[in-house]
């Protein structure tokens, strides 16, 4: 029996199946619900297993008693110094150093790689994220969203995920109607018209300026004096690309680069709204009735009528839904359900949407949909992004003028560069409201996480530069400090770093099957804080500094330490898209 990985189940498991063969246990016992974890508490071991408590019951054994033979049994692992059977049975085990010494050199073996989990099973996942209306520029609340959605299909391919990151156009509604007429106000404008102040009701942005001379120089007058009838499909749709062409490049700008852009006019043109709501009508889905007045509305600013309703509370919502407007138009509820219905057609079971946090009105109608239009073969997580205060040493920041009442991603990441800002929209959870100061993000300081992760890559490359300094005739490489004398490596603290760079491949699980790459920042900056807090014992003992100028096997043995922390590092900023760095500047 081989343990495998210090955080891993192959240990337990190979147990519990001996234990199964010798007549134990019954054998097909189901282990999904073991979980094999840090103790809470120090002292305790390396590893914390509930498989007793879990099995107990359909083993037919008492907690304890089951817990008494797996520990038993796990005691003949050469990888195990110690099992001891707690409380009502659950089951805490220490690991020999050798574990430790084996996957740091694993670490150093697989490099970023590390991590990586077949968890996924290759299974398709959609992540629809950003989403912005096509009416300009992103915002920096958009901001949040791109990179969290990122970030999560980052993180779900680490997992062994097929992930494609989707964009769904809404160029369709009565914003892109405004959007055009807006684009032809700066048309008229770029042709010489005197144009004062922007109309109540158009999008005054000075983003549309460019955009509509370029229309201009293209189409001459030929839209001037003309009806809007007459302009208005073909102005919306070269807005619309327009917007989007600035959208891309906002993108661009984070470092994010979609697979899929689906418009919602393809939706609708393509006949799938009304395919959606036929295979709904023929599954006894949908009904003409009249709702309840909505909480908050007073009798006499209500008029029931008859509508084509959804049965969404036969899925888990709290009211029917319509599908219909007055002038018996789709809503956009229906639309959706289209595009939804469309993805789970495109082999997606799994479909993660990420929207701003005033649409959590509108998520239990859309798990419904989902739920209804796969059968429930199918499944939608909606994450809801919180809005940034955006401050600026302590102070709100003033709107933009410039970009139209709004502060632009191009603004904050031409101040604090495209790899804070990520890192800073991430060390929060999505739904908690995130401070971003401009002053603060860019100090460097422990308090700020982006700088103190870096700090410990950029240290950990320092000391291997003073390293070849101090030893000119050792090969420091990676490849070279695979052979280095890891049982060296003896001091409580050292050892330590290396147990928490080995939680990193359950980190990446857990976090992947949460949908929370927060998770991910907080890893990061604990593995920082133990890393930093090494360095600085060694000015103290000069025994711990990780240059021995006496002893050059080791001060290999703690290269190899600290070049594993900074693949973890890596890793971790790769998942954030973010470019770890080498030196401090």
């Amino acid at each position: 029996m081989s343990w495998n990985k210090p955080f891993g189940r192959h240990g337990i498991e190979a147990a519990l199946d001996g234990l199964a063969a010798a007549g134990v246990i019954p054998a097909g016992l189901d282990y999904s619900r073991i979980t094999i974890e840090a103790p809470r508490e120090e002292g305790l071991g390396h590893v914390a297993i509930n498989a007793a408590m879990v099995l107990a019951k359909p083993a037919a054994m008492k907690p304890r008693e089951l817990a008494e033979k797996i520990a038993e049994a796990l005691r003949t692992d050469p990888s195990v110094c110690a099992v001891n059977v707690a409380g009502p049975g659950f089951i805490n085990i220490t690991l020999n150093d050798q574990v430790w010494y084996d996957e740091l050199a694993e670490i150093l073996r697989v490099g970023t790689n590390y991590g990586d989990t077949g968890l996924g099973a290759g299974e398709p996942v959609n992540v629809e994220f950003v989403s912005a209306n096509p009416t300009g520029p992103m915002h920096v609340g958009h901001g949040r969203g791109a990179v969290y959605g990122d970030a999560l299909s980052a993180l779900l391919e680490k997992a062994g995920y097929k992930v494609t990151r989707e964009y769904w156009i809404n160029d369709a509604g009565t914003q892109i109607d405004t959007l055009a007429r807006s684009f032809h106000l700066r048309y008229r404008q770029a042709l010489g018209e005197q144009i004062d102040d922007i109309p109540e009701g158009l999008y005054p942005g000075e983003y549309l300026i460019e955009p509509a001379k370029t229309f201009a120089k293209q189409e001459g007058d030929k839209w001037l004096g003309e009806d809007e009838s007459q302009w208005l499909d073909y102005v919306r749709k070269y807005a619309v690309d327009a917007m989007m062409d600035l959208i891309r490049v906002d993108l661009g700008r984070l470092g994010i680069t979609m697979d899929t852009f689906t418009a919602e006019s393809a939706i609708v043109t393509s006949g799938k709204v009304q395919d959606a709501l036929d295979y709904l009508d023929d599954r006894g889905l949908i009904y003409t009735g009249v709702l309840e007045p909505p909480k908050g509305k007073k009798p006499d600013d209500w008029e029931p009528r008859p509508q084509t309703l959804f049965k969404s509370t036969q899925f888990g919502d709290d009211v029917d839904r319509p599908l219909k407007k007055s002038d018996d138009s789709w809503t956009y509820f229906s639309t959706d359900i289209a595009y939804h219905l469309d993805k789970f057609c495109r082999n997606f079971k799994i479909m993660i949407n990420v929207w701003g946090a005033d649409h959590g009105g509108y998520v239990k109608r859309m798990q419904a949909a989902v739920k209804a239009v796969s059968e429930d073969q199918g499944s939608l997580d909606v994450k809801l992004c919180q809005m940034i205060n955006l401050l600026d040493g302590g102070k709100q920041i003033k709107m933009s003028k410039r970009s139209g009442n709004f502060i632009t991603i191009a603004e904050v990441v031409e101040k604090v560069g495209k790899d804070v800002f990520r890192f800073i929209m991430l060390t929060r959870k999505n739904d908690a409201q995130l401070d971003f100061d401009l002053q603060s993000v860019t100090e460097q300081s422990r308090d700020n996480p982006v700088f103190y992760v870096q700090y410990a890559h950029a240290r950990v490359h320092s000391v291997l530069r003073h390293a070849s300094e101090t030893f000119p005739d050792v090969d420091f490489s990676v490849q070279a400090l695979r052979e280095a004398p890891l049982d060296k490596l003896c001091d409580p603290a050292e050892l330590e770093l290396i147990m928490h760079m080995a939680r990193w491949p359950k980190m990446i699980e857990s976090a992947a099957l949460s949908h929370e790459p927060h998770r991910i920042a907080f890893f990061l900056y604990d593995l920082a804080a133990a890393y930093h807090s090494l360095w600085n014992k060694g000015k103290d003992n000069t025994d711990l500094r990780f240059i021995v100028a006496q002893d050059r096997e080791l001060t290999r043995a703690r290269m190899a330490l600290i070049h594993g922390v900074a693949t973890i590092v890596a890793s971790g900023l790769g998942i954030f898209g973010v470019t770890p760095v080498e030196e401090m500047r």
